[in-house]
């Protein structure tokens, strides 16, 4: 029967049972600053709960799934002027990816699904390196929908797409739907819709959060986000991590 078991919860003897033919989903996300609204651990949160959605949808089909430990620190270059942000370097973070990859294939897991809810710039060309190197030395099937790219942005919501990525309308509804009591409620209501283009600052330069035009460390409209619409995007989001795996 196909089970979703949480790896650390696991002895090694129930690993041993648990890791040959299972699909392992893989959290990914940053400790970095995510407005005045939101945890620092928004981005781990959102793959958590990805993950968790995902695995329900993967056993409904007959498939084993392990949920692996949240990889929590990430290159997060643009919001490293913000306390409480911890960065790693991208030489670092795509190693990292390679060895557990390395170690879960070499433990019978069929696949490996990078479930990753950040997009600093960084951390993605990371996570594509490892996924590349991966690919030419394992047989372990490797799975990583980039939120950012084609055809999957086409999915997201039109705030993400034009560049409100971060903190705003669809990040905070995924924090309210998911873990509503870190969501300062009153500091949201409050917050002024930051328009801007972070794909397009970024091509022109920018290197911080500031220079992009958010010195809170939000964009987009956190405001106007409810649970409602986290629900609704962790659905799509989801989705995506069971198609990537096939």
């Amino acid at each position: 029967m196909a089970t979703v078991r949480r790896l650390a919860d696991l002895t090694w003897i129930e690993a041993k049972e648990a890791a040959p033919g299972a699909a392992a989903l893989w959290p990914v996300g940053a400790i970095e600053a995510h407005g005045p609204h939101l945890p620092l651990a928004t981005d781990v949160i959102i793959a958590e709960e990805t993950s968790r959605r995902a695995a329900e949808k993967l056993v409904a089909r007959g498939r084993s799934v392990l949920l692996l430990p949240p990889l929590a620190f990430t290159p997060a270059r643009f919001a490293a002027a913000h306390a409480g942000t911890i960065g790693i370097s991208e030489g670092t973070a795509a190693a990292l990816i390679c060895d557990v990859a390395r170690a879960v294939g070499g433990q019978g897991v069929a696949a490996l699904a990078l479930v990753n809810a950040h997009v600093d710039p960084s951390h993605l060309r990371a996570l594509h390196t490892a996924v590349e190197s991966i690919g030419k030395a394992l047989t372990l099937n490797i799975a990583f929908p980039d939120i950012t790219r084609k055809p999957w942005v086409l999915r997201m919501p039109d705030e993400f797409k034009r560049g409100g990525a971060h903190a705003g309308f669809f990040e905070t509804s995924c924090i309210m739907a998911a873990r509503p009591e870190l969501v300062s409620d009153e500091v949201r209501r409050g917050l002024p819709k930051i328009d801007v283009d972070l794909a397009g600052k970024i091509r022109d330069g920018a290197k911080t959060f500031s220079e992009c035009g958010g010195p809170e460390a939000y964009f987009g409209d956190p405001a106007s986000a409810t649970a409602a619409d986290g629900s609704r995007f962790y659905e799509t989001l989801s989705d995506m991590i069971v198609e990537a795996i096939g």
